[in-house]
């Protein structure tokens, strides 16, 4: 069983910054890629960063230059550096990975960002 559990999410004022982690645990060989997809209230998930575990990224047009996705050396922990935030980016942010191999995708349980003043 592998688990995504994210964190970092809160209240942040527009143009603030916030960071957010998602680490995978349990059993598993390796991790294809990791990364992050956010959905507003009425919205469709939308694609937000991704990552390989080869450091290829892929970032949605709405954040490319304000966010800035990593991973930690151990290829387990996926990070979103979120700046020059807008009130737009609010949503519950959700941590997503696939395992080599099978390319069995796993989702994390969410975590809100609300951008407001």
């Amino acid at each position: 069983q592998v688990q995504l559990v994210e964190s970092g999410g809160g209240l942040v004022q527009p143009v603030g910054s916030l960071r957010l982690s998602c680490k995978a645990s349990g059993s598993f060989f390796r991790l294809n890629d990791m990364g992050w997809y956010r959905q507003a209230p009425g919205t469709q998930r939308e694609l937000v960063a991704t990552i390989t575990s080869g450091g290829s990224t892929n970032y949605g047009d709405s954040v490319k230059g304000r966010f800035s996705v990593s991973m930690d050396n151990a290829k387990t922990t996926v990070f979103l550096q979120m700046n020059s935030l807008k009130p737009e980016d609010t949503a519950v942010y959700y941590c997503n990975a696939h395992l080599a191999i099978s390319y069995r995708g796993i989702w994390g349980q969410g975590t809100q960002v609300t951008v407001s003043s």
